[in-house]
């Protein structure tokens, strides 16, 4: 069983940014395929960003550039450093281990205009 737990969410004005944080605790772990989601308001949950164990990475087209993905393996963490933020990027954001299928319970990310 693996636990994940996000930190780092907030309030923040559009153009500034966050990092989000994911922890892993429990049993072994090693990032093999972390994805962070997110879901807004009235708005299916979807993938921003996804972290492979050889370090590649794929992001949603609405992050491209602004957003980056990265993992500490001997930290048990997966980031996401959110910059040059937008007002529809507020959500709750999740990370997930999808080989495991671990989802923690999220972080509210709220931009002001």
């Amino acid at each position: 069983q693996v636990q994940l737990v996000e930190s780092g969410g907030g309030l923040v004005q559009a153009g500034g940014s966050l990092r989000l944080s994911c922890a892993a605790s429990g049993s072994i772990f090693s990032i093999n395929a972390m994805e962070w989601y997110r879901q807004a308001p009235g708005k299916q949950r979807e993938l921003v960003a996804r972290i492979t164990s050889g370090g590649s990475t794929i992001y949603a087209d609405s992050v491209k550039g602004r957003f980056t993905i990265s993992g500490d393996n001997a930290k048990n963490t997966v980031y996401l450093q959110m910059n040059s933020l937008k007002p529809e990027d507020t959500a709750v954001y999740y990370c997930y281990d999808h080989y495991g299928n671990y989802w923690g319970r999220g972080t509210q990310v709220t931009v002001s205009s």
